[in-house]
């Protein structure tokens, strides 16, 4: 498969994803609850204008050389410490939920959006300056870890665990994919899911969300509520759905179904044959951005595109499996169908530096994974 077709099929999947977007936030939106800022008749006004400012920002950036980008990107990385720091302000911070994820200032927005994208950059300007040194400790490892650790902090004490769970998994595949020690990553992993532990057991509400994911059923009325009902929602959807509006599960029943638990009114409405549409245009996706990752010549554009199709991949399979029970609740949204304009604008942006790569960057016939292994035994 070529870049140019795989950027196609790239944008061919958006799309689909985003039309259904918004055909589910109509569906889901009027049985919303309303809030001091949107009413539900508008969540499918404001989400079309999500979606076009999205675009417009996307084929903006895709006729910009992302080259460009390199002599910012410290600066963006700083922006967006700054940024996330401003969340904890009294003054700037917004907390919703009992979560601080929020800053307003004439506008409201999650910081931990725009993070995705600027840690990618970080992470793929420091490899690509030191690529002969990536499968070193220090500088492959210990100091890019530094760089992607402080973003990655803010949010997780943001009470984001399931964006900092999405995003270091997006970090770990970016640096693995550049040369950075396996055994070193792992043992990264297992101190992190050590951690993760400590934080878990010594959180009442965490460890009442972890109870609830072992018995939904006798959570049904609490923690688990959300879980339980969008379980409901998959059995009453069957194989192809009760048809398009005609769920029930979202009148009152499952909590934020416009938001993160949207995939659960797709089973509902669309049925197996919807849920499984959603899964494979996510997962050709995927693999078209990999199949262009690993065809790009650039280093740079190499790693930024295997950084960008992980945000997009990573939070997707999360909220897919929180929503049919196979992980704890988190609180992802699903990229491109999820009613919320940060997480919207921010991952179509995404889609437009993808195809600033194709674009601006010529395709090599070999295969990346050789040059990775040689690269990996040059530096013992």
């Amino acid at each position: 498969m070529s870049t140019r077709l795989s950027i196609i099929c790239i944008w061919v999947c958006f799309i689909s994803l985003l039309v259904l977007g918004v055909v589910m936030v109509a569906s889901t939106g009027l049985s919303a609850p309303p809030t001091e800022n949107v009413a539900p008749e508008s969540y499918l006004y404001k989400q079309c204008g999500f979606a076009l400012l999205g675009l417009g920002i996307a084929l903006v950036v895709s006729r910009v050389d992302y080259h460009r980008l390199r002599p910012w990107v410290w600066w963006i990385w700083g922006i967006c410490c700054f940024l996330l720091f401003c969340c904890y302000l009294p003054v700037v911070g917004k907390t919703l939920n009992g979560e601080s994820r929020w800053i307003s200032i004439g506008i409201t927005f999650q910081p931990s959006e725009l993070a995705k994208i600027c840690l990618m950059l970080a992470l793929a300007d420091w490899y690509t300056t030191h690529r002969e040194m990536a499968a070193t400790v220090w500088k492959g490892f210990i100091l890019p870890g530094i760089i992607f650790a402080i973003p990655l902090a803010l949010i997780l004490f943001e009470k984001d665990m399931g964006t900092t769970a999405a995003l270091a998994m997006s970090g770990f595949c970016l640096m693995y994919t550049a040369g950075t020690r396996t055994w070193v990553l792992l043992l990264t992993i297992l101190l992190a899911a050590l951690a993760l532990y400590v934080m878990t057991t010594g959180s009442a509400n965490r460890m009442e969300r972890i109870e609830a994911w072992f018995d939904p059923q006798a959570f049904s009325q609490g923690a688990g509520r959300q879980q339980w009902i969008s379980m409901l929602a998959f059995a009453r959807g069957g194989t192809f759905g009760v048809g398009l509006g005609d769920g029930i599960e979202k009148y009152g029943n499952l909590p934020f179904a416009h938001t993160d638990f949207i995939f659960a009114e797709i089973g509902e409405e669309w049925g197996f044959v919807g849920t499984v549409g959603v899964l494979m245009l996510f997962t050709i996706m995927t693999l078209s951005g990999i199949i262009m990752a690993l065809q790009t010549q650039d280093t740079f554009g190499r790693l930024l595109a295997t950084g960008l199709v992980c945000t997009i991949f990573w939070p997707a399979a999360l909220n897919m499996m929180v929503v049919t029970s196979i992980l704890p609740n988190s609180g992802l949204p699903l990229p491109f169908i999820s009613y919320g304009g940060t997480n919207l604008v921010f991952t179509i942006t995404a889609v437009g530096l993808l195809t600033s790569i194709q674009r601006y960057t010529p395709a090599v016939k070999e295969n990346y994974w050789p040059a990775r292994r040689k690269a990996t035994r040059n530096h013992p």
